[in-house]
């Protein structure tokens, strides 16, 4: 089982109505976490086929990003704002050469 897969599977932002904060979801264990602790509904269709897709993902069984495609239905499902989390790559600072008469 690996909880904290992060390969493969792009980060999500989530805003949670009546919450102030929002969540970045960057592994399988952040989604599980999410899933059955903060979830504001579990009784949907797309929520229940989320939460087996999680199962399925942490044992290896589908694509981590295979899961993120339920889970994003699934915010959708409940009515949660899923914004892509894009990592931008830290430019590289090259020395400035001086200028010498």
């Amino acid at each position: 089982m690996d909880w904290d897969a992060t390969s493969a599977f792009t980060p999500v932002g989530l805003a949670l109505r009546g919450q102030p904060v929002h969540t970045i979801v960057r592994t399988l264990g952040d989604a599980a976490y999410m899933l059955l602790k903060d979830w504001p509904s579990d009784d949907g269709e797309e929520y229940v086929t989320a939460v087996k897709a999680c199962v399925d993902a942490i044992s290896g069984k589908i694509a981590p990003e295979q899961f993120r495609v339920a889970f994003l239905r699934a915010a959708d499902e409940a009515g949660i704002t899923a914004l892509t989390v894009v990592q931008q790559p830290v430019p590289v600072r090259r020395p400035v050469a001086s200028a010498r008469s």
